[in-house]
């Protein structure tokens, strides 16, 4: 499945996101691999992004491909990740990294890895 139930995309990479994640790919020597984007409970503003690199989706996980990579999201996550977009950018080593925009967050901290959840 590759998008929500209003026809939005669940989430979006941006050109510069895709090349990260196939970077890490390459890295591990393993192109079947996949990126999983979920939540967690935790963090500074009480759920936090999570991403891992993994061979198959499970069970229930959406699934979706954004220029040949894999990308799994599970149930549970799809309504806290719903229209999500994730950049990735170096422009400081302070700042740089994975970013997310997201929609569902009433707000977020202030390094962009925990958000809360709009009610």
């Amino acid at each position: 499945m590759s998008q929500s139930d209003t026809g939005a995309a669940l989430v979006t990479l941006t050109p510069a996101a895709v090349r990260q994640v196939k970077h890490l790919i390459q890295r591990r020597g393993d192109p079947s691999l996949g990126l999983r984007v979920g939540v967690k409970g935790g963090g500074c503003s009480g759920l936090s992004y999570v991403m891992s690199l993994e061979p198959a989706p499970r069970e229930g996980d959406h699934v979706l491909e954004v220029e040949g990579l894999r990308v799994f999201v599970d149930p549970r996550s799809a309504r806290f990740v719903e229209g999500t977009t994730i950049d990735f950018s170096l422009s400081n080593f302070l700042d740089g990294g994975f970013k997310f925009q997201n929609p569902n967050a009433a707000r977020s901290c202030g390094c962009g890895t925990s958000f809360t959840p709009k009610d």
